[in-house]
């Protein structure tokens, strides 16, 4: 799995507009020049933007900035043959010149500038802003010529102006990876998201960017501004949130498939994370599903 920079948008058109349906979600771990908007309609996993990690479900609403890296990586069920399990989702590009410096530089602009500044974080939108962007979102496909420029402007008004949104990547986060780098961690990536049930050692993912432990300990830290145990730990953890909403399990079933080795262990690392136990986190969100604001902070 290569991370690319790709382009998406034809010389001839102000901006691109998919709506995608396929098994999974692109898998490869990448940066484009462009804005993406992107929705998700249909199906579940993990989102990666610059250094921020979590479970992803339908509604998820992000907008990204050029040259941050992001992945949608379906969970592993996607990948399993299951014919009845589709994704599906609505995806926007654009560059900053679909608006012109002029128009930017203007006053009337100052919301929507601010809007494109936060961007480069990476951005959820919730309630019914998210609500309301999604629909937007849904129909532009079905818009042709200026009608489809006038709807994007809109949208890009209406978030401008909301506040039910949070920024995800970390305020110190940039990507100053080089090729060879962007390779090598999504190379990790990849290993990671196939094997996290499974016992992981952090030699084999060493040996994966040909390094030496150690190395590759410091390496992994400088790159994403974490360590690869807190990592791989997000991972499982955000994987045993979905099985706690989803699946009628016991919590020792749970943190074995999510590749616990101790119940102790998952225990402990769930309520780090999330300030939850894994009953009173099924219990908080049974009813009502993923949380809004992604994995939760607080008790209560």
């Amino acid at each position: 799995m290569k991370a690319v920079q790709k382009a998406r948008i034809s010389p001839d058109s102000a901006f691109a507009v998919q709506h995608l349906h396929a098994p999974h979600f692109d898998h490869n771990w990448h940066f484009h020049a462009e804005y993406q908007l992107f929705v998700v309609l249909e199906g579940t996993g993990t989102r990666f933007i610059g250094d921020h990690v979590e479970p992803f479900a339908p509604g998820d609403l992000v907008f990204t900035g050029p040259d941050l890296p992001h992945l949608w990586r379906s969970d592993p069920e996607y990948f399993e043959g299951d014919r009845g399990r589709q994704t599906e989702g609505v995806v926007i590009y654009f560059h900053e010149d679909l608006l012109g410096a002029a128009l930017l530089s203007k006053n009337e602009s100052l919301r929507i500038r601010q809007l494109l500044t936060r961007s480069t974080r990476g951005i959820q939108f919730t309630g019914a802003t998210q609500q309301e962007a999604s629909r937007r979102m849904q129909e532009l496909p079905q818009l042709r010529d200026f009608d489809r420029v006038l709807a994007l402007l809109q949208l890009l008004d209406l978030l401008s102006h909301s506040d039910h949104y949070r920024l995800l990547a970390g305020a110190g986060y940039t990507n100053a990876l080089k090729a060879e780098d962007t390779e090598r961690m999504n190379s990790v990536h990849a290993y990671v998201m196939q094997h996290f049930r499974e016992k992981i050692s952090l030699g084999a993912a060493a040996a994966l960017a040909n390094m030496t432990p150690t190395s590759f300990s410091r390496y992994f830290r400088t790159h994403a501004n974490k360590t690869f145990s807190d990592f791989l730990s997000e991972i499982r953890i955000g994987y045993a949130c979905k099985l706690l909403l989803e699946k009628e399990m016991d919590v020792a079933q749970i943190a074995y498939e999510s590749g616990f080795q101790t119940l102790s262990n998952f225990n402990r690392q769930f309520r780090a994370l999330t300030s939850y136990s894994p009953l009173a986190y099924r219990r908080a969100y049974s009813e009502s599903g993923y949380p809004a604001q992604g994995m939760p902070r607080t008790e209560g």
